[in-house]
This record gives C-alpha cells, structure tokens and sequence, in this order.
C-alpha cells in the first residue's frame, strides 16, 4: 500500500486525524480575509463586461482563404484592430467560425469608427468588401442577459437549499451549504475582476457550473456527517468529532475528483488563453477552474465548521457532549472511581465489577434486602406453607403433603 493510500485509510478509520472544525476562530479569519479582500477589488476593480452586456459591434468575416483562414487568422484579425488606434477597440475578442470565417467583436465605437475598422479588416485579410459585415449590438439585449443570468442564479441557489433541507430534513445543512455557495461565488467573481478577463455569457455558464460542483461536494459530506451522528449515544463521540471524522473521511475523495477535474480544466485555460487568445473557452474555463478549487474548500473548512457551530445549542448535542467529556475524563484514570474499601461496606450482589450510567458514573450498587434473604429461585420470596412438608422420593425435595377428605379439618 502506498504512502498516500495508508494515509488515506488512516484518516478514514480515525487513526490520524486533521482537526478542520475544532480550529474555529483560524478558518472563520482566513474566509473573512479572503473573502473581504476580493469583495474590496469588486468595489474598486469593477467588472470588464462583454458586449453581450454593455453592447457594441460585431464584425464577421468570411470566405477567409490561405494563412488568413483559422488561429493565424484570428491572430491576424486582432493583431489589425488592435493597432487601428481606435480607443475602444484596443481589446477585442477574435473566434475562429468554422474553417473560413471569424467573429470580431468590440466596444461601443462611432460610426465613423466602424466604418474604419470595416475597411481595415477588408485590407489586412485580403477579402471582399461584401464579406465582412458589421452588426450592432444593442445594451439593451445585453441588460436581457444579466437579468436572466442573474434569475438562474437565484432560482439555482433556491433548489439548492430545497434540495438539501428535503433530503437531510435539517434546514441548518441547508443554511451552511447557501453560505459555503455565497463564499464560492464571492471568490469566484472577484478573480475575474483582479484578472480583468472579460465577462460573457459563457462566464456565467462556467459560474453555474462550478456551484453544482461545489454543492455536490458539500452534499458528500454532509451525508457521511449524518452517518457518523445518527447515534451518537452508542459512538461515544461529540458531534464536533463526528463531524471531524467525516471530513476527514472524504478527504482523499475531495482531492481525488478535484484534481480529475481540474487537470482538463487547466489545460483548456491554458489553450484558451495562450495559444487562442481570447476567447469563450477561456472565460468559461476560468469560473470552473476557480470555482472548483475553491469549491473544495469551501466544503471542507466552512459548511462542516457552520453546521457545527449552529447545532452546538441543541439539547441532543449538548447531551452526547457532556457523556462524552465524562467518559474522557473518566478514561484518564480507569481507577479514579472505584470505592474505597470500608469494615460496614454493604454485601453487593453481582460480579463484582461496577456498573456505568450513560455519563460514565458508577451506579450505586445493589444491596441485598434483608426482607428477601429468604428469596429462592429467580427472585421469588419462599410463600409461607399452607400444609405440612415431609420428603417426598418422586421429587426429591420436601413437598407439601395432601390429606384425605375425611382429615381435613380435623
């Protein structure tokens, strides 16, 4: 077995054992620092919309022949509006469209200005005056866009919380697990304003994408959270152990499917964004890959920790942490409890070892009554003899004789 699978298995059976929910004050600080600090460069950095948002013009070029036609075309494309000196088209986004067409899009720019532009791309790509046509795009589509990006959001996150408030019948899962999504989506949103990509429609796919992921992982261990604390007074834990366990029993598994999954991820980013330029795939790829690392996180050092720290109150809980505690200390020295021997200490019925309530005291033992000293058989008291006993050879033992009828009463 190797080094990372004894590991593994060590954290699932308890044998090594991370503390991700005791350390409350250092995981609660270092979300509000990360999460503070990229809510400071949204207020200040802003968003850099697509023009599917603020609008703008699209330029699309065919019948793209020779070393203009695909990447080296795309290249050449952006390379010409870029270097055209027109201020709002110092960035714009250049695809490929099939083997022999491209899709230029830029900011908001005069008409003047377009039709400059048109005009350079005719020179620069060797075509036809017929072959690249301009379309506006109009800010009020775009601001279609956001109100329906922003509604799927919302109705995602609403099934998200229905969904887990149903299936684990705790509405405190479902809290932690909004509060874990909220601080994905944060991040998420904030590396893209740092970044300075652009925002598109494709960014917002990648957006959703990545709360499912960050959601189902969250959901994976909450279930194995409620395994370990269907019982509490037979596992002898606290619920913050319990808990704890869990986490670091689908650790391995966490690490495992992120790294599948960001492995392909990374390399469309790297693709998108350094061989391609800009493009769509880059925008999508970025949510995901931020999303689902921080996905990761999120469901192991803050849903499990909020959950906890919402459910500390409850009676159950406080209960089995109590037992708990009793039994720690109690385990410390096995032989704290045990009564010192006295010359009047009452006779005790049993095997001699003292018996436990459920916070790990001894009970008081069980004295014999002196009513029941005559008791024989399973704890029945001997009946007082309605009859004389005389031995009897077909039970041997004395048994109550029977007189006659013509006796009886004599």
């Amino acid at each position: 077995m190797g080094r990372f699978s004894r590991a593994g298995n060590e954290l699932y059976t308890g044998a090594r054992s991370i503390d991700f929910v005791g350390r409350r004050s250092v995981w609660y600080s270092v979300s509000v620092v990360i999460v503070g600090f990229f809510l400071t460069v949204i207020v200040l950095n802003g968003f850099k919309f697509g023009i599917e948002f603020t609008g703008g013009t699209e330029y699309r070029v065919l019948n793209l022949t020779g070393q203009n036609a695909g990447q080296s075309g795309a290249d050449k494309a952006r390379d010409l509006v870029a270097s055209s000196g027109i201020e709002d088209a110092g960035t714009p986004v250049v695809t490929t469209s099939g083997k022999d067409s491209l899709i230029v899009q830029v900011e908001p720019i005069s008409s003047d200005e377009a039709g400059e532009l048109q005009s350079k791309l005719q020179e620069g790509l060797g075509v036809k005056p017929g072959d690249v046509s301009p379309t506006e795009i109009g800010a009020s589509w775009g601001k279609e866009v956001a109100k329906r990006a922003i509604l799927g959001v919302g109705i995602f996150l609403i099934l998200v919380v229905l969904f887990i408030w149903g299936y684990f019948r705790e509405w405190k899962m479902s809290v932690a697990g909004l509060v874990a999504l909220l601080h994905d989506v944060v991040i998420t949103m904030g590396v893209y304003s740092l970044s300075g990509f652009t925002v598109t429609p494709a960014a917002v796919t990648g957006l959703l994408a990545i709360l499912g992921f960050s959601m189902y992982d969250t959901v994976v261990v909450f279930d194995k959270i409620r395994e370990n604390t269907h019982d509490l007074r037979r596992s002898g834990q606290t619920y913050s152990d319990a808990a704890n366990l869990a986490v670091n029993q689908t650790l391995v598994r966490s690490i495992n499917t992120s790294i599948v999954a960001l492995i392909p991820i990374g390399a469309i980013l790297y693709v998108s964004a350094v061989q391609l330029g800009a493009s769509s795939l880059q925008d999508l790829a970025l949510a995901q890959f931020v999303g689902m690392g921080v996905g990761i996180y999120s469901s192991v050092f803050i849903a499990p920790r909020l959950l906890v720290h919402m459910k500390q109150s409850e009676a159950t809980v406080v209960d089995a942490d109590r037992r708990a505690r009793a039994r720690a200390k109690r385990d410390v020295d096995k032989y704290a409890n045990v009564p010192t021997f006295t010359e009047d200490m009452p006779v005790v019925e049993g095997s001699g070892e003292l018996d436990e309530d459920d916070e790990g005291q001894p009970r008081t033992p069980f004295v014999t009554p002196a009513s029941r000293a005559s008791a024989t058989g399973s704890g029945r008291v001997v009946p007082e003899p309605k009859a004389p006993i005389e031995p009897s050879g077909s039970a041997h033992r004395p048994q109550p004789t029977r007189q006659p009828r013509s006796k009886r009463g004599k």
